[in-house]
Formats: structure tokens, C-alpha cells, sequence
């Protein structure tokens, strides 16, 4: 990796920077260093920042990008029922806000069209003179090196997705899937900072995880490491989207706890719920959080019982991987701290109490966390020094 790349990357990840700290970090020389951030000083692509607290010495200049003379960063956070696409700066300031539309990704060619013509839209509002670089993110079993979705036929939009929206778009597209992009977006940015090894679980529709070991994502042989959705433990006999039976998800995630609502309202349980449920036709994932929130025992019941189940998947991890930290990320995050008693519930049943009380759960609380995951993969995905020089 070019320096110039290394130092607008971590700069991008850690804001400000000395020069020491920028030679720590990309492990080059201080001479090496000074004289490549003097170049980008020189280019208007970063700042100095002012002094760093002093240690005892001479207090160290310190340096952050200029985002003014940066690309902007088109994110497109694709899930399995709904699309959300933002702008940020090489700050994660949004320069535009989130804009989430439903898209069903089963009915892929209508999907990926109607993400086109949202982003189109969006891009044509802007005026940065065709800088921009775009991340998307997305479910599957995603080749970031390719640029393909293995889990489509090869005659689907969603298969060469890198490929069709760098046409349509006109600019470089960076692929990921999603729950690894949460994972580096985790241990960038959130409560994973601070730690070499770390398990990232993404609750949403399904339940993905990323693996950090030794500050890396762990991709495994093939690269579609994290399948924790599929780990075959739950006693339902409900078929998973994978097409077998006893997959977590399909007793562990947030399609899962909507299902569990519908069912206890069928059965006239009372709930804050029934009236939503009257008025619009339907429970989204923004009810539930809510309902949950009030103390609604409907809502309630739903959640425990997938976080239940989520803790004793959580308990198999701990045993094959002692991780330092799991961090419950995605959509889920929403029901906060609240999910954690149930989940330690599950631990105490299933866990070796040894294995577990070495092992910290956190609810993430990184804000808008499909967005930056994006941002993040667009960025560290990109050549910045090819691309500031092309």
C-alpha cells in the first residue's frame, strides 16, 4: 500500500494525527512520513490541526484531512427489504441525509434498478464536480476482490453489482457484505477500538457476524467467514432463506421477533401494538423498538425470545473463539441495553462460566451504523493515491 494511501486512511480512521503517531501507525520512518504529509500539506489535501498536548517535550504538530479537496463518499446500504443510500464527508459528516426506500432484493433486477435511479437522483443535486467515491454493502456471500455476489445466479443484476453500478454511476464502487463492513466499521470507529480480537454479530433481518482476530478481518478459506445465521440451532421447523431447517435466524433475528409479534397479536395479547397494527397494516421494525422502549410485554416477550435464542448462538461463539469482546450491532442495536439480561440468561445456561466471564457483551452505539460501515468500505477499499492522481 502507497504511504500517501496508508496516511489518508488512518487519518480518515483516527482524525488527528503527529507525524509520530502517523510513523507508529503505518510503520515507516519519521523522515518518510514527514516528507509525505509535507506533499499533501503542499496539495491541499490535509491540514495541520494545531498541537498536541504536551508529553514533557516540544508539543507535536498534529494533522487532519481537508474534506473540502476530498471525494465525497456515496454510500449504498443494501439489506434484505430495504435500501438506504447518504452522503458523507471524509469526517462521516453526512452531506446528505439517509434516505431509506424499500427494496426487495429476491426481486433483484427491480431492486438494483430502482437503487440506480434513487442514487442518479441524489448525485444530481450535488455539485463536487464528479468526485465521489461509493460503497455499497450487502447481504450474501459477497467477493469484495471480484466484485461479485455469489449467492445470485450469474445472470442477476445482484451478481456483477460492483460492475453494473460502476457503469451506471460513472464512478469506482467498492463491494463488501454487509456484516463484515459493520465489523471493520466496529473496530474503527466504535467499542471495538481498543481491542485485537472481536466478534461483531449484525442483528437484523438475519443474524450475520463479522470476526476480527489480531485487528484483521478473519475471512476465512473462501472469504464467507460469519455464516452465524446458519449454525443449526433452533428446534423451529420453519425453513430458512438458505432453504434448510433449524438455522438460527430463523428463531434469532428481527424478521423472526415482527413474526412472534404478529402471532401474539392474533391471538389477542394486549398491546400498544393492536392499534398500529389497525391503523397502518403492518408492524415495522421502527413499532417494535418503540413498544419496546414504553414497556409493552408484547413487544417484550417478542424480543426476549429471540435474544434468548441469540445468547445461546452467542455461547457457542465464546466456546469455539474466547473472544475479548462481542458487540450486538445493525438494526437490532436499536433495543439497546435492554437485550443484554436475556442474552446473559442464555450464557449462564450455556456457557462455561470460566469462558464467559472473559468475554464482554456490548450493545453497539454507533449511530447510523449501515451508513458509516459503507463509508468505511469505500474508503479503506480505495486507492486514494490513484485516485487523487489519476
Amino acid at each position: 500500500m502507497n504511504l500517501i494511501d496508508q496516511i489518508i486512511k488512518q487519518l480518515y480512521c483516527f482524525e488527528r494525527q503527529s507525524i509520530s503517531e502517523l510513523s507508529f501507525l503505518t510503520k515507516k520512518s519519521v523522515p518518510k512520513v514527514t516528507e509525505e504529509v509535507g506533499k499533501l500539506v503542499s496539495e491541499g489535501i490535509l491540514l495541520e490541526a494545531g498541537s498536541a498536548a504536551s508529553t514533557g517535550g516540544r508539543r507535536a504538530m498534529q494533522y487532519q484531512l481537508s474534506v473540502e479537496n476530498l471525494p465525497y463518499i456515496v454510500t449504498i446500504a443494501i439489506d434484505q427489504y430495504f435500501t438506504t443510500i447518504a452522503v458523507l464527508n471524509f469526517r462521516n459528516e453526512f452531506v446528505v441525509l439517509p434516505n431509506r426506500f424499500p427494496t426487495n432484493i429476491n426481486n433483484d433486477q427491480e431492486a438494483v434498478i430502482s437503487i440506480t435511479k434513487e442514487t442518479k437522483k441524489l448525485l444530481s443535486a450535488l455539485d463536487k464536480n464528479g468526485n465521489f467515491i461509493v460503497g455499497v454493502t450487502m447481504p450474501g456471500f459477497v467477493d469484495s476482490e471480484s466484485g461479485l455476489n455469489r449467492s445470485f445466479p450469474k445472470d442477476s443484476l445482484c451478481y456483477s453489482i460492483k460492475e453494473y453500478f460502476e457503469n451506471a454511476l460513472g464512478f469506482p464502487v467498492q463491494l463488501a457484505n454487509d456484516s463484515s463492513a459493520i465489523a471493520i466499521a466496529e473496530h474503527r470507529f466504535g467499542d471495538g477500538r481498543r481491542s485485537q480480537n472481536v466478534l461483531v454479530v449484525n442483528l437484523n433481518w438475519g443474524v450475520g457476524l463479522g470476526i476480527i482476530i489480531e485487528n484483521q478481518l478473519y475471512k476465512g478459506h473462501s472469504g464467507y467467514a460469519g455464516e452465524f445465521s446458519h449454525i443449526p440451532l433452533a428446534n423451529s421447523k420453519r425453513l430458512c432463506s438458505c432453504g434448510k431447517k433449524g438455522c438460527l435466524e430463523v428463531e434469532a433475528s428481527l424478521s423472526c421477533a415482527l413474526e412472534y409479534v404478529r402471532e401474539f397479536l392474533e391471538e389477542k395479547e394486549p398491546s400498544v401494538l393492536q392499534s398500529v397494527l389497525a391503523k397502518n397494516r403492518v408492524i415495522d421494525l421502527s413499532d417494535l423498538v418503540r413498544a419496546f422502549e414504553a414497556g409493552d410485554q408484547t413487544a417484550i416477550k417478542a424480543v426476549k425470545a429471540i435474544t434468548y435464542m441469540l445468547g445461546k448462538g452467542l455461547a457457542t461463539l465464546i466456546h469455539i473463539m474466547n473472544p475479548e469482546k462481542i458487540i450486538i450491532s445493525g438494526n437490532g442495536a436499536a433495543f439497546g441495553r435492554g437485550l443484554l439480561p436475556t442474552i446473559q440468561a442464555a450464557l449462564q445456561e450455556y456457557c462455561i462460566p470460566r469462558l464467559s466471564h472473559s468475554t464482554e457483551v456490548i450493545i453497539s452505539n454507533l449511530a447510523h451504523i449501515q451508513i458509516i460501515s459503507t463509508a468505511c468500505i469505500a474508503v479503506l477499499q480505495t486507492n486514494m493515491y490513484q485516485y487523487q492522481h489519476k
